[in-house]
């Protein structure tokens, strides 16, 4: 199949240089020589040389002389008219060399001219360019220009696809459904269109609408094994669509189908715990904080979580319990906020920001890492799993690696040609670098606004403790202490039968017991 395609745009090529040829002869005729410069001269039969010579490389599928013979007509001023036209097969060159990026701005280039006759094609090309590049800005500027009747039909999936997520960023719901619904079943695109059109349904508050959409994907994927990504967030998107709807037994019994071994069980088990607090389960609530709090999952920054289960033990008057909470809390997340208002108040260069970033994204655990952070690696560490910056990191290396490979090239590197690319590509990644430090500042900012409102929050939780406390200091002067409610008559061998295990605790956790415990405290309140 390659073979037949790579086959086809050779002809594709073929014909458009040929007519190309063809249009300018025709249209020089009556002209023996082009004047560019005082006292420059060129004949029209070197030109006309050039331009089958290109055409005999790209027959012959020599894309990268071809390309080079391009690239110097394209500077030429005497084809200034058609310069549309050979940046566009310059274009289809690069795109057949996989240099992609570079390829890029050959389509931009032609879109920008307003040639009607190649901007359809060079908007076509781009957005299948930028999407194997993962270039959102890109990718918008080309949605931006699309018409998506002027596309193939086996490029509409990716169009509707694009034009669907670019509407759920803008928050326009019902269009960004419109859009992902149309993509085609069996398309590569299907499986995240799916979750996306049910994602902008749950934000447009069609839950129904959503809960039918997730568990669809759920069907799809039933064959599949169960730490099959797609069927996994399916199911966290349900368990979330019945948490939005407040059936919290039922988004609890989801989100406890999320496998352990899956990266999505931290956050479903966070996620389960709040079900389970709005649902009155608090023994449960305190059994899921065992494995959150856990030291395997110390770099983790879940400030919430703290507060969260402070507030459990609100709920069943445990103040000792509570005090140790919100202590930890403040000795975990009190030097965070310190290190996090520094960094953003001594650094205002976004370069700064991805510099501290990269250091972070050279080790993979923090015991492992050797080079001095200005900021917590459970931040940095949080940060490089946001959507938009593992998206953007991820175009950096596709860039990054098509530079690595002009620089790899040999002879091409030093022709006109390769040091033009070396420059863009060199361009693009400290223009990327920049913007992923933009996305680092945003971040952090939302990171420091967050944890302020949380500090209030614990300072709320405290006051709400010390009148609990007085409270119960009131009965008990009273003579009117505070019974025990749990029911005792449940043996411990009930919880080992139902699947539970028993460690003692002594601040060593091991990975196949995360998820294992069940709390068996006793209730203060009345």
């Amino acid at each position: 199949m390659n073979h037949i395609i790579q086959k086809v745009n050779i002809l594709i090529i073929s014909f458009i240089l040929l007519n190309f040829s063809l249009a300018y002869a025709a249209g020089k005729t009556k002209r023996k020589i082009i004047t560019s410069k005082p006292g420059s001269v060129v004949r029209e039969s070197g030109l006309k040389g050039q331009l089958s010579n290109a055409l005999s490389l790209a027959q012959s599928g020599q894309y990268q002389p071809a390309a080079q013979a391009l690239f110097n007509l394209v500077k030429r001023p005497e084809l200034e008219n058609e310069r549309p036209q050979i940046k566009y097969i310059l274009g289809k060159m690069l795109v057949e060399m996989k240099y992609s990026q570079v390829a890029a701005y050959q389509f931009v280039d032609v879109i920008r001219s307003g040639n009607n006759r190649y901007i359809k094609k060079a908007i076509e090309e781009l957005s299948l360019v930028a999407d194997s590049l993962g270039d959102d800005t890109l990718l918008n500027y080309a949605v931006s220009k699309v018409d998506v009747n002027d596309f193939p039909d086996k490029n509409k999936d990716m169009i509707y696809f694009r034009i669907g997520e670019i509407k759920l960023k803008n928050r326009e719901y019902e269009d960004a459904a419109n859009a992902f619904s149309k993509v085609t079943f069996g398309s590569s695109y299907n499986n995240q269109a799916l979750y996306n059109r049910a994602m902008a349904n749950l934000e447009n508050n069609k839950i129904d609408n959503a809960i039918a959409l997730f568990q669809q994907m759920i069907d799809h994927r039933s064959k599949s094994s169960v730490t099959d990504t797609n069927k996994v967030a399916a199911q966290m998107g349900l368990a979330r669509s019945y948490y939005q709807k407040q059936e919290w037994d039922t988004a609890i019994d989801i989100y406890s189908q999320i496998p352990r071994d899956h990266f999505l069980w931290h956050d479903a088990l966070f996620e389960q715990s709040w079900a389970m607090l709005r649902g009155a389960r608090f023994r449960s609530a305190l059994s899921n904080f065992q494995s959150l709090h856990s030291s395997y999952y110390e770099d983790f920054y879940i400030p919430e979580s703290l507060l969260l289960r402070a507030i459990v033990y609100l709920y069943i008057c445990k103040y000792d319990e509570m005090e140790k909470v919100l202590s930890l809390f403040e000795k975990t997340y009190e030097p965070v906020k310190i290190k996090i208002g520094s960094f953003l108040g001594n650094s205002s260069e976004s370069m700064s920001y991805y510099q501290e970033l990269e250091k972070k994204l050279s080790v993979k655990r923090q015991e492992d890492l050797l080079v001095g952070l200005k900021l917590p690696y459970m931040v940095l560490k949080n940060i490089a799993e946001e959507g938009d910056v593992r998206r953007s990191l991820s175009y950096l290396r596709r860039i990054q690696e098509e530079k690595n490979a002009i620089e790899n090239s040999g002879g091409f590197r030093s022709s006109g040609l390769g040091q033009y690319s070396v420059r863009v590509l060199n361009t693009r990644i400290k223009n990327t670098k920049v913007l992923i430090g933009d996305m680092v500042k945003a971040h952090l900012q939302n990171m420091k606004d967050e944890l302020q409102d949380l500090f209030e929050q614990a300072s709320f939780i405290r006051y709400e403790m010390i009148n609990g406390k007085k409270e119960t200091l009131r009965k008990k002067i009273a003579g009117r202490d505070l019974p025990n409610t749990i029911d005792n008559q449940i043996d411990r061998e009930f919880y080992i039968e139902n699947g539970f295990e028993f460690y003692p605790f002594k601040g060593e956790f091991w990975l196949d017991e995360i998820g294992n415990y069940h709390y068996l405290g006793k209730q203060s309140c009345e």
